[in-house]
């Protein structure tokens, strides 16, 4: 675990870059952790405790340079805490390391699987994720626990993640007008959340098959309401 030695002055989120100004090389980098947030934000509509970052900083002391995963999920803090939102992700601030981070494997290796992976792990963060769609003989999908200081595989997909309430898998879906494998959100029977546009089009279904009912007991749907 890492050991926060800090200076007396501590520069607030706003003081600090947001990102290390890198660049995504590969649009997966946005698109996957984005559809994590969004099926979230329905699922968890109703709490405020909790807050999934997206390609931001990561600070754990101020000398040092942010660590920036692709997405990450902390509990128990503020989901936003003022109009401007947050700019990075202060741990002096927050007091709760992220409970999870993820790294999409781009076109450029990244050191995913070696430095990143030891910086997580001194941090303390309890699940490390990483996921390359460029794997063919090894899981595209990787969910590692940390015990006793270093991360252990996890088997299955989806994984469950008792600490967060959900489990964490992937599968082949459309998103975006995209169709190809993405990572989801899981109960704990392995059954997949849906995502926002699948909400949508099963409302609409529903509506389409009331209103045939509808019309078949006589009714025009049009005349309702």
């Amino acid at each position: 675990m890492l050991e926060f030695n800090l200076p007396k002055y501590l520069p607030s989120a706003e003081e600090l870059p947001d990102s290390d100004d890198t660049p995504v090389d590969n649009e997966l980098q946005e698109l996957i952790p984005g559809l994590l947030k969004a099926i979230l934000l329905i699922l968890w509509a109703e709490r405020m405790d909790w807050f999934f970052g997206i390609d931001m900083g990561i600070y754990y002391h101020p000398d040092k340079p942010a660590i920036v995963p692709d997405g990450f999920l902390s509990l128990g803090v503020e989901r936003v805490y003022d109009e401007e939102l947050r700019p990075s992700y202060v741990l002096w601030d927050e007091n709760v390391l992220p409970t999870l981070v993820l790294e999409v494997v781009s076109q450029n290796y990244r050191k995913e699987y070696s430095t990143k992976k030891e910086e997580y792990a001194a941090l303390g963060v309890l699940y490390y994720v990483i996921y390359s769609s460029r794997r063919r003989r090894k899981p595209r999908l990787e969910v590692h626990r940390l015990v006793d200081d270093k991360y252990e595989l996890q088997e299955g997909n989806p994984v469950w993640l008792p600490e967060v309430g959900l489990g964490i898998g992937c599968e082949r879906g459309t998103y975006g007008g995209v169709t190809r494998e993405w990572l989801y959100w899981y109960n704990e029977q392995g059954k997949r959340y849906p995502t926002p546009e699948e909400r949508i089009q099963a409302a609409e279904q529903r509506t389409r098959r009331l209103a045939e009912k509808l019309r078949e007991l006589g009714v025009d749907p049009e005349s309702i309401g």
